[in-house]
């Protein structure tokens, strides 16, 4: 990879790009290369929204100030279907192998490879990574915008690659604001969903299944387009505290959401995870706050819960490292609406494992899944009735020795004027069908507040049986 850091305009940019492309009288160099121009008082965000909508990439870390905004493709690791992550663990060997600190590929996975897709997951594929074209990044340092190119292959689209910078000059779009939604549709119904609940509670009893996670479809038809980027600014400014992110694969596809989980952070051989999970809602003060803290601590059914996603994480991780420290107490993670209980992990990877090898062990999880988890897997396949899809699968960015995922729960997937948006609740002995049906409801309500959903008929629906 080679940095150039000009000053803070596009032009500066194209400059920079100009004379990377047209070393043709020099062997040209191989593999990932990029240009860098430092920019001020620019918001990512705000960016991405003035670009045309399709080959649109948010991502916003939860707690360490990282921001990205990205467009276009300049590179593109696609699979519509496979049965494991060896094609992908190739691709990426050979584009990383030799690049700098600092080269990120975006993208996600399906929940589960296993299982085949319904045609509205169909631009997303069991995995899409990008390399993007162009990426706005902000962090404590500063804010740059990079031009990433793939050499030598696109010195031979040089007039493209300049064009497409000349196009970073184009001023904001008007977005319209969201109609009111004109039907909706949930998948399990409440009936059901309690069918649902009532089997895993049975399996509990006959199989080894300790914990299995179900979920719901809520889908909404809207009477204009939906504009993915407009959801995510909404989003982002009532859901503190969570990862955010957008993938839009083409115009009018995206998958968004705001996640409160993360799969994993790698740093060098330095790793981070948690699990999450035991759940109450935000009272309407400090008291009630406190009261609901103490009923989290106090329920052997989310305790119970949270004990499952607890161990296999050590246990997933311990496989991979030669040292792991884990909180031994969970502790209170506080979002906007909600309380979840927490527990932390650190730990020293082994050499010879990557950034996908953790993916894999730590995908999914019982936060997600169930536990144990090939149990907790066959019990969803045969019930949910709706592809999953990328929700609940890891979303995230892979680069040189780095990485960082989230679980993509309380997310959506848009596709034209239809939004389909998920959650889930952990099923274990003691679980109510209506109290997960409100809980699940509740999860979600940051998107459904985006959306208007709460001004219109459907809540009712939304919030309770």
């Amino acid at each position: 990879m080679i940095n150039h850091v000009h000053g803070n305009s596009v032009d500066e940019l194209r400059t920079g790009v100009r004379h990377l492309l047209e070393r043709s009288n020099h062997v040209p160099p191989t593999g990932i290369a990029s240009v860098s121009v430092e920019l001020d008082g620019v918001s990512p965000l705000d960016w991405l929204m003035s670009r045309p909508q399709g080959m649109r990439i948010y991502w916003s870390g939860r707690d360490y100030g990282i921001e990205v905004a990205a467009f276009g493709e300049a590179d593109c690791h696609y699979c519509s279907s496979a049965t494991d992550l060896h094609e992908l663990r190739s691709g990426l060997r050979t584009m990383l192998t030799g690049c700098e600190h600092g080269v990120r590929y975006y993208g996600g996975i399906r929940f589960d490879l296993n299982q085949s897709d319904e045609q509205q997951w169909s631009s997303f594929g069991a995995w899409r990574f990008v390399l993007p074209r162009f990426e706005v990044r902000r962090n404590v340092k500063g804010t740059l915008l990079r031009c990433n190119l793939v050499l030598p292959n696109d010195q031979a689209q040089i007039g493209l690659i300049l064009e497409q910078v000349d196009g970073l000059h184009d001023s904001a779009r008007k977005t319209n604001p969201y109609s009111q939604p004109l039907r909706h549709c949930f998948r399990p119904d409440f009936e059901d969903w309690g069918l649902m609940v009532n089997s895993a509670l049975q399996a509990f009893s006959d199989t080894p299944l300790d914990k299995v996670v179900l979920a719901r479809e809520v889908s909404a038809d809207f009477s204009d387009s939906i504009d993915p980027g407009s959801i995510i600014q909404a989003l982002k400014k009532i859901s503190p505290n969570c990862f955010h992110f957008l993938f839009e694969p083409a115009v009018g596809e995206a998958f968004l959401g705001a996640s409160p989980e993360r799969l994993f952070r790698r740093e060098g051989r330095s790793i981070e995870s948690e699990a999450v999970a035991g759940t109450r809602p935000r009272g309407t003060s400090d008291v009630d706050d406190t009261r609901m803290v103490e009923e989290l601590f106090r329920s052997a059914k989310e305790q119970r819960e949270h004990e499952f996603v607890r161990i296999s994480l050590q246990e997933e991780i311990t496989s991979l490292a030669a040292h792991v420290t884990m909180d031994t107490l969970p502790s209170i993670m506080r979002l906007a609406s909600e309380i979840h209980l927490v527990s932390r992990l650190r730990a020293i990877m082994r050499q010879e494992y990557t950034s996908l090898d953790v993916l894999q062990a730590l995908h999914p999880s019982p936060a997600v899944g169930g536990y144990p988890s090939e149990q907790a897997l066959d019990l969803i396949r045969r019930e949910e009735p709706f592809d999953r899809g990328w929700y609940a699968g890891p979303v995230g960015w892979l680069g040189v020795n780095e990485a960082e995922f989230a679980v993509a729960i309380r997310s959506g997937l848009v596709s034209g004027s239809t939004i389909r948006l998920y959650s889930g609740a952990g099923i274990v002995r003691g679980s109510t069908p209506l109290e997960e049906w409100d809980e699940i409801g509740h999860k979600i309500g940051d998107l459904a507040q985006v959306l208007g959903l709460y001004a219109s008929a459907v809540q009712t629906e939304f919030q309770y049986a």
